[in-house]
């Protein structure tokens, strides 16, 4: 099984290609390559049982190496992010809209339908800190970020019911706690809060402590991903989308769940209100009542605490040493 993962260098990319190349098989199928596509080229993860490919790129004009004849699953991640997509309008259509344009063309030159995994985003829906979206909710997206996925969904949707592609579209919560420094998201603020006390750094906090919001951890992120590259499709029909089983949480008990596993980190939070922040976030939804995706498959979640505790375990020492690198 050959396996591309678009977006390979951000930080969901490394850890798919982390555990690929651990466990060597995706699905019960061993792993005969991967390819790894990104603006700069991805670094191959360590003690792969098979080939890795890097490559570099734009992802609207994607070459036909990063999708190459008989691949099998196709992870694509990358994205321009909420705050930048909001920011810079052409940018943001260009990667997230004809960006997956150019995947789709990809995979109708390939000769089997490929599995095609995409990262959504809650983003794509709005209705702010009172709602409680179903499954059946409309995405009414208040930001240009959100449009764009919501745009990218309904095309490769289309692609997949046409048996150019075999989709599965994950609506992915604000992922937290994120490795690495802070990014140009909009949501980056919910990882900063967690991970700069952790590793003794000062955060800054652009909402209220009431402010909630519908996150997953890391871990949780990729097992979801590893699933829908695997599972059957055929049940979704028509409707590819999926509203994962994430958590809602306010930011108060985020801290709280922090100082339970490193006791008084909380204290470095400085609350600084960021109204072009809270316009952007507080259209998002707060909360989901997803029934769907547990039917398909797709795990719960695990506490505060230990989505907290997991970012310790898995991505503190690495994040440390990214960042005293400069």
């Amino acid at each position: 099984m050959h396996i591309t993962i678009l977006g390979g260098a951000g930080f969901l990319g490394r850890k798919l290609a982390a555990w690929l190349a651990t466990e060597g098989a995706l699905g019960g199928r061993p792993v005969s390559s991967l390819t790894l596509f990104d603006l700069a080229a991805p670094p191959p993860p360590e003690g792969a049982p098979f080939p890795v490919h890097s490559l570099a790129g734009d992802l609207a004009e994607l070459p036909a190496a990063a999708i190459p004849p008989g691949t099998e699953v196709v992870f694509h991640l990358a994205a321009v992010v909420s705050a930048a997509a909001e920011a810079d309008y052409e940018l943001g259509r260009r990667v997230n809209v004809r960006g997956t344009d150019a995947v789709i063309d990809a995979c109708r030159r390939l000769t089997m339908p490929t599995r095609v995994v995409f990262t959504s985003s809650v983003a794509s829906f709005s209705g702010g800190q009172g709602a409680v979206l179903e499954d059946n909710a409309r995405q009414v997206p208040a930001n240009s970020y959100g449009a764009q996925k919501a745009a990218a969904e309904l095309f490769l949707a289309d692609a997949s019911r046409r048996g150019m592609l075999d989709a599965v579209l994950i609506r992915l919560p604000t992922v937290v706690v994120r490795p690495g420094r802070p990014n140009k998201a909009a949501s980056s603020f919910v990882s900063s809060i967690l991970r700069e006390p952790l590793l003794g750094l000062p955060a800054t906090l652009p909402v209220p402590d009431e402010f909630a919001v519908w996150i997953c951890s890391p871990r949780r992120a990729v097992d979801w991903l590893l699933h829908a590259a695997a599972m059957d499709t055929g049940p979704m029909g028509l409707d590819r989308g999926v509203n994962p089983p994430g958590m809602s949480a306010t930011v108060g008990e985020m801290l709280q769940a922090l100082d339970s596993v490193r006791p008084g980190a909380s204290a470095l939070v400085e609350r600084r209100p960021d109204p072009a922040i809270a316009a952007i976030v507080g259209g998002w939804p707060a909360a989901f009542n997803p029934v769907r995706a547990p039917a398909l498959g797709f795990a719960p979640h695990e506490s505060l605490a230990e989505l907290v505790q997991a970012f310790v375990d898995d991505d503190l020492e690495n994040t440390q040493l990214e960042r005293n690198a400069g």
